[in-house]
């Protein structure tokens, strides 16, 4: 019985004592660890320590109540007795008020939060889970917190996706002391419980287990979801605040395919099957009718089938048949068009003065318009019509919120290679460094921004800086000027540079610390090495790094390549003189910047007046180049119009003098065309200058060619005075004139309906110059043609018309283009087997470019409209190279949304409440499909930051209660009270007159260390206040774009935030619109494919019935015509995507305008055919080929060919690639569908000849001299 006695009492011992230590335990847990309030804080100036205290909780004095009640609720602890008086619960709610203010949007995350600081501060549970492990005196000045590693994840959890609107971050990344996507539960609690953050009083210790450590139970309090509603009422947190209450992330909807048919293009198979098609049915048709043709008829040449055979493409025999209505009435029309001009003609030679001063008095008295002349060079006013949509967005953004800040800009690379590799001293990996990231560099960098900082323009006798002009959110309070610069890690101060800690062995921090902690928390006011220098810029606003650094990957900003240095500059809506000042400082910035040398830095930088002085430079250097283009076809159009009969005759037959005339009626016409709308206050534009001569130059030279080569070849009949052959010269000629002029100036002016300004005001311009042109040719030139008929025939000098030859017989010889095309060059092209490989060719050409048309890229790349040595091209190279952020884009709500509304604050607002399809919460699921959206990141919510800012447990809001007027929390005053009480209905959210009452306030406060949430630095412009602050107007929220490099970027990212923006007018029935400065430039390329569509067809359409109507209504003549040229039109499309030649507004000009000056290649040569009275297609053809080809040929063609490659030495690229490059294409294909495809379509399939004007041709010359020249 003694030992079992022995040891049951053991056993028994041992189990009292097992109690004991629990009952001991159990005991001191109930004991605090500190308790109120004693010395200064060492580490953290202006905080006090905790006393030690280890006894058991006290009740809370009563003017705790509130407090406890306002930070801890729910935690009553019944009796209120606890580890913490009411002092501890003031520093509490003090050192909480960022937190407060970045996470209360999201209820569960601030509980849980809350939770955690009020179980550490007051619980009378302190000792179960806090153990204090350093004293100095009575303070406790560190102590060990064991937290469960549950409750961290949960409460790390709720709040990891909150947003801070203003920043267009996560509030983590303002609140952990490094980037969001770098922190955790752990490191964030360890940053919010170290005194480097600047507000923890001493070191807090937190040791994470969820199992007993040492004889402490870790704080493992319930906690709540993000996606859970609080007892207190609160709801959950909002989609944008918790990914998890979201449901599934939005997928973008797939790429569409290519349309491909057995793996390969689509259009190039259809084209190709189609062209195969052709040929073999063309090809069998030709070679049935060429058998058909050799069993039946012996004929050495002839058409396909002789004019005889029934089955004839040629029978053109006027005998056949009776004559029918519509030809009686063209060759009437024709008759009654021959008699007009032919009478003018007869008028203006025989009274030739009278024709020159009327002409010259018209002429003067229109061009006086042009010292009314305005030049346009404001990019909006070129590209952007004042009724689009995007035009009437940015008046509409410029009127309510001020227009766009303007910007100069440094990117700064070095030619230095030397990277380096910085080694933490408190351990980590080491972390490779740039070379423009060394600190030597980084000097160098500091001193050229701190220059230009000091750099001094002057503005009418005034000086200015950049003080005077740049953006200071801030002002008045900080009139620092935003400079978005990594060096405003280091408050653009040299010496915080080069500040360091260390002893004389290592250096434990320097600027690689503070650079790496300052882009993980750009809005840090403290930074957690030793340094504590801040990470704030000087102007108040945090230096996002993707905004200061280039080239680097992912968001390793320590292998950056590029520095980016921006000075946003105000911009001013009508006032000139403000903006003469900014002007005036970037002209001195662009000045300082090109005398800048520094050997390590390679630097491109522009200057928001950049690019328009770019294009002023570009224009004036390029008058050189047109000069001497327009010289060279001067001096050809002197010399050829000249007809040398023998070198003795050399200075009677030249025509130099009616050359140089011929070109000063064009040059007239031009001018009277750009002064008569100068009357009327249309504004000229650079493409009116240098496009418009070039094309009425092509019209004018080719009917002076005309008229002097008709001229030169026909015979005057006896009897006939001169006045009598030039009249009836021109009544021959000048209806094929008025058929292409008339044709040009309807096609303009129908052009002009397009939106385009730069295409409407070139329209208007060329379609009065043309018609301008056509009537001083066939009055005033007429006219000098007379004068210098009677000079050469009286065998005077041209140009010394004084000096006379002794008396001679001119021989009338043919030119000798004349004769190459008449004896040569006409029968060889309509050769039997030569037409089917005409039309096989060029139908073959046809099928590539309809096959390639839908691929021609839409835009303008911006690097284009420079010329080769601007300094703007380096930084747009730069720019697509380095760059790591897109443009700002704004979603405008306009006015009359009534936000004092719960149903008015909830389409919009993105926090609890709020609508699942709010503005806020449309663009964050954007955001989150960033690559097909263009939509970056979250954007800011003036609306959100004020319910955050208004809230009664927040410092933010309060005001003087002596006077109203609002305090600021940084202000230290007794008379500063809470704006709302901390009541159920204080803490919802203001609605009606409260709402106005205080939003004023809200924006006219600049954010501080007590209150992160002031609206005057984010907010100041995007709320538009009614007057006397009744209302709220028209307000802003702002995101970013994704990156955008080329056209086809920022046409998608239009396209798509235009999208967005018309589904959250839907979804609020209230109008929103999406705005980008780039916007305005780049709308024109969302419908410019239909444009040009449209703009091209109505001026063929033009074409069509002017040629059906002046030709006699003949339709199947214009059909023809506008068959080629359409042919032309297609055919250009295919050369521009050979010579990667973008469709945009300036090419869009040249092809309305080779939609012009290809009716001159065509209508000529389709009238003649049209009047000829010869017996088959192919003889009529010939004939037409003969007598207009040869001034077709010499007159547009060669006058142009010189003066184009000429525009190949321009220094602009705008000129080489849409000038060159489209004015070469549109010569030769028009030269290539005039001349060779024409007339052999002509032969197969032209009209038949129209018998009523064989019979009145008959009828005119039987019995006349010319009666043989009806078959010449």
């Amino acid at each position: 019985m003694g030992p079992l006695a022995g040891r049951h009492g053991l056993c028994a011992f041992f189990l009292i004592i097992f109690i004991s230590g629990g009952y001991i335990r159990w005991v001191e847990a109930q004991h605090c660890v500190w308790y109120g309030e004693c010395g200064e804080s060492i580490k953290v100036p202006g905080k006090k320590y905790n006393c030690n205290y280890t006894g058991p909780p006290l009740p809370l004095q009563s003017e705790g109540y509130q407090l406890l009640t306002e930070l801890c609720p729910g935690y009553d602890y019944g009796s209120r007795n606890l580890c913490c008086n009411a002092d501890q619960l003031r520093t509490l709610k003090g050192s909480l008020q960022l937190p407060l203010q970045f996470l209360s949007r999201c209820p569960a995350c601030f509980f849980n939060l809350m939770n955690l600081f009020c179980e550490l501060t007051c619980s009378p549970h302190q000792s179960q889970f806090m153990n204090a492990t350093q004293f100095n005196a009575s303070n406790v000045v560190e102590v060990q917190y064991y937290i469960g590693k549950s409750f961290a994840n949960a409460m790390y959890n709720a709040c990891k996706d909150v947003q801070a609107p203003s920043s267009n971050v996560k509030a983590l990344s303002i609140l952990c002391g490094k980037d969001a996507s770098d922190c955790n539960a752990t490191n964030w609690i360890e940053y919010m419980f170290s005194t480097d953050n600047g507000q923890a009083p001493f070191p807090i210790k937190p040791i994470f287990s969820d199992m007993p450590v040492s004889g402490y139970t870790p704080m493992n309090n319930k906690t709540y979801n993000c996606t859970e509603g609080l007892e207190d009422g609160s709801g959950p947190c909002s989609c944008q605040d918790c990914t998890e209450a979201c449901g599934p992330k939005p997928v973008p909807p797939p790429i569409p395919p290519p349309w491909t048919i057995l793996g390969m293009d689509a259009m190039a198979v259809i084209m190709w099957i189609s062209y195969m098609a052709f040929l073999l049915i063309f090809m069998g048709a030709v070679l049935g009718a060429w058998c058909y043709r050799k069993r039946t008829f012996l004929s050495e040449y002839g058409p396909i089938l002789d004019s005889n055979s029934p089955l004839s493409l040629n029978s053109d025999n006027p005998d056949q048949g009776n004559v029918s209505c519509c030809e009686t009435l063209g060759e009437r029309f024709e008759n009654a068009l021959q008699m007009l001009f032919c009478s003018w003609g007869s008028f203006c030679v025989r009274h030739p003065f009278l024709v020159i001063l009327g002409s010259l008095i018209l002429v003067v008295a229109c061009s006086g318009g042009l010292v009314y002349m305005h030049i346009t060079t404001d990019p909006v006013e070129l590209w952007s019509s004042p009724t689009s949509q995007a035009r009437q967005d940015k008046n509409y953004f410029d009127s309510h919120f001020g227009p766009f800040f303007r910007t100069a800009q440094l990117i700064l690379t070095t030619p230095l290679t030397g990277n380096f590799t910085y080694s933490p001293y408190f351990g980590g990996s080491n972390v490779p460094f740039g070379a423009i990231l060394g600190k030597d560099v980084l000097h160098q960098v500091l001193d050229l921004q701190l220059d230009i900082e000091n750099l001094v323009a002057t503005y009418e006798g005034q000086n200015i800086t950049l003080k005077d002009i740049c953006l200071a959110p801030m002002a008045p309070y900080n009139n620092n000027c935003t400079i978005l610069s990594v060096l405003n890690y280091f408050q653009n101060s040299h010496s915080v540079l080069d500040h360091w800690i260390g002893d004389d062995f290592f250096v434990y921090d320097d600027f690689h610390s503070h650079f790496l902690y300052c882009v993980s928390a750009p809005a840090s006011l403290n930074d957690t090495t030793l340094l504590h220098d801040p990470c704030l810029g000087t102007f108040g606003g945090p230096v996002f790094p993707w905004l200061a650094l280039g080239g680097y990957d992912d968001t390793n900003y320590n292998n950056a390549t590029a520095l980016v240095i921006t000075f946003p500059l105000n911009n001013y809506l009508n006032d000139s003189v403000r903006m003469g000042k900014v002007l005036a400082w970037e002209k001195e910035f662009i000045r300082f910047m090109k005398d800048y040398k520094n050997p390590n830095l390679t630097i491109a930088f522009s200057a928001e007046r950049s690019v328009e002085d770019e294009i002023d430079r570009e224009s004036n250097s390029d008058i050189s180049t047109i000069v001497i283009s327009y010289a060279i076809m001067f001096i050809y159009i002197s010399l050829a119009l000249g007809h040398i009969h023998s070198f003795g005759r050399l200075m009677v037959d030249s025509k130099i003098s009616l050359g140089i005339a011929g070109i000063l009626i064009v040059l007239s016409s031009v001018s009277s065309s750009l002064g008569i709308f100068s009357y009327a206050g249309i504004p000229l534009t650079l493409i009116v200058i240098e496009v418009i001569p070039f094309l009425v130059l092509a019209v004018g030279v080719d009917n002076i060619f005309i008229i002097v080569q008709t001229y030169q070849r026909d015979e005057r009949m006896p009897q006939e005075e001169l006045h009598h052959q030039i009249g009836r010269i021109l009544g021959d000629i000048a209806p094929s004139m008025f058929l292409s002029s008339f044709s040009e100036t309807v096609a303009f002016f129908l052009g002009a309906l397009s939106n385009m300004p730069a295409v409407r005001t070139f329209s208007l311009f060329a379609g009065l110059a043309v018609f301008i042109d056509f009537l001083l040719q066939i009055s005033c030139f007429v006219s000098l043609l007379g004068l210098d008929a009677r000079r050469q025939e009286g065998n005077r000098f041209d140009i010394c018309c004084c000096v006379k030859l002794p008396e001679g017989q001119e021989v009338k010889t043919h030119g000798f283009l004349f004769r190459f095309f008449k004896k040569i060059y006409a029968p060889f092209i309509l050769k039997e087997w030569v037409r089917p490989i005409v039309v096989a060719v060029f139908v073959g050409v046809l099928s590539f470019s309809i096959a390639v048309v839908n691929k021609v890229e839409i835009g303008l790349d911006q690097k284009l409209s420079m010329p080769d040595d601007s300094y703007v091209l380096n930084y747009f190279k730069n720019l697509s190279e380095y760059l790591h952020t897109g443009a700002p884009v704004y979603f405008v709500v306009e006015d009359g949304l009534n936000y004092s509304s719960p149903e008015g604050q909830n389409v919009v607002c993105g926090g609890v409440g709020c609508n699942n399809d709010s503005l806020v919460q449309q663009v964050y699921a954007a955001s989150l499909i960033s690559n097909y959206t263009t939509i970056a990141y979250t954007p800011s919510s003036w609306l959100d930051d004020y319910f955050d800012w208004v809230k009664p447990q927040s410092t933010c809001c309060r005001y003087y209660n002596t006077t109203g007027a609002f305090c600021n929390a940084s202000v230290v005053n007794t008379s500063c009270v809470s704006c709302r009480p901390l009541t159920p209905s204080g803490k919802q959210r203001p609605v009606g007159e409260e709402f106005m009452h205080f939003l004023p306030m809200f924006l006219s406060d600049n954010p501080n260390p007590k209150c992160g949430k002031g609206g005057h630095a984010a907010y100041a412009t995007a709320v538009d206040l009614y007057p006397n602050n009744k209302g709220v107007g028209a307000t802003y929220f702002m995101t970013f774009h994704t990156i955008l490099k080329e056209s086809p970027d920022f046409i998608d990212a239009l396209k798509m935030a235009r999208n967005l923006a018309h589904n959250i007018s839907q979804s609020m029935d209230h109008r929103v619109f999406a705005y980008s400065v780039f916007y305005v430039f780049y709308e024109q390329y969302l419908t410019i494919a239909y444009d040009t569509a449209l703009n091209l067809s109505v001026s063929l359409g033009a074409i069509f019935v002017v040629t059906t109507v002046l030709l006699g209504f003949e339709l199947w003549s214009a059909v023809l015509v506008s068959i080629t040229i359409a042919m032309i039109l297609v055919n250009m499309f295919g050369v521009m995507y050979l010579w990667d030649i973008s469709l945009n507004a300036v090419s869009l000009v040249n092809l309305v305008m080779s939609c012009g000056i290809s009716v001159e290649f065509c209508s000529h040569i389709v009238r003649a055919f049209s009047i000829s009275v010869k017996k088959t297609r192919v003889e009529r053809a010939e004939e037409a080929l003969a007598h207009m080809g040869s001034s077709v040929f010499s007159g547009i063609t060669l006058t142009k060919f010189g003066g184009i490659l000429i525009l190949a030495l321009s220094k602009s690229q705008i000129f080489q690639v849409f000038y060159f490059r489209m004015y070469l294409a549109i010569v030769l294909l028009g030269a290539t569908h005039g001349l060779i495809f024409l007339p052999v379509l002509l032969s197969y399939i032209g009209p038949s000849v129209n018998k009523a004007k064989v019979l009145a041709a008959n009828m005119r010359y039987a019995g006349t001299e010319r009666e043989h020249l009806l078959n010449y």
